[in-house]
């Protein structure tokens, strides 16, 4: 039986190349897309909710699936406070969370970020540890927390760092090697492909993605 998913973050880097994925994926019947804004796709198995992430419970409805796909997150610089920032990589993760667990879902496959650490002093790598810890107390079959290092790829909204980190990175790759594999960039597009790889698994319990295996997948 097809199953229906959820993707969450469908304008982001790695949300816009998952998304034509799990379009293209025969696991899939319906492919819902929620956010602030609809994305640029016509397709007949998508459909778009276009809600304020902090009202996800009024569009509860709209929102079930089997297999929920979390691309959401932004930086510092772009979200302008810490209390921003806490909002999109921690709330609305965690709110997405709740909902689709009080509709069922089975899985949920949610971009986290190498160094995640609740007991982090980064406030960043904090945020990210902590929303890991509240996602794994939801009662889903399967919860996959993918964490990548340095993302490369086209974004809709640039960012400097990233762009000079993956320049330096890029020169560096060849030693990047053994333990310090983790901090080789990694694409976009090798994270999507990973986050549907793992939901067609259909194993269940929690499991951590790190960045070498996105590498070099």
């Amino acid at each position: 039986m097809q199953k229906t998913a959820l993707l969450a973050g469908a304008t982001g880097l790695i949300g816009s190349q998952l998304l034509p994925l799990l379009l293209q994926s025969e696991r899939y019947a319906k492919v819902i897309v929620v956010g602030r804004r609809a994305v640029p796709t016509i397709h007949p198995k998508l459909v778009q909710v276009t809600t304020e992430l902090d009202k996800l419970e009024a569009v509860r409805l709209k929102l079930i699936a089997d297999d929920v796909f979390c691309c959401l997150g932004t930086t510092m610089r772009q979200a302008g406070s810490k209390e921003a920032f806490y909002k999109v990589d921690f709330l609305y993760v965690v709110k997405l969370a709740a909902v689709a667990t009080a509709n069922f879902a089975s899985q949920l496959l949610v971009v986290s970020s190498l160094g995640a650490d609740a007991e982090s002093r980064l406030y960043y790598s904090r945020v990210k540890g902590e929303m890991e810890a509240a996602v794994r107390q939801t009662p889903f079959r399967a919860i996959h927390i993918f964490r990548p290092s340095l993302l490369l790829g086209a974004r809709a909204q640039p960012r400097l760092g990233e762009r000079l980190g993956g320049a330096v990175l890029g020169l560096l790759r060849p030693l990047l090697r053994g333990p310090l594999l983790k901090f080789r960039p990694v694409t976009g597009a090798a994270v999507a492909a990973a986050m549907l790889r793992a939901a067609e698994d259909d194993g269940g319990g929690v499991r951590v993605h790190q960045s070498a295996e996105l590498a070099t997948a």
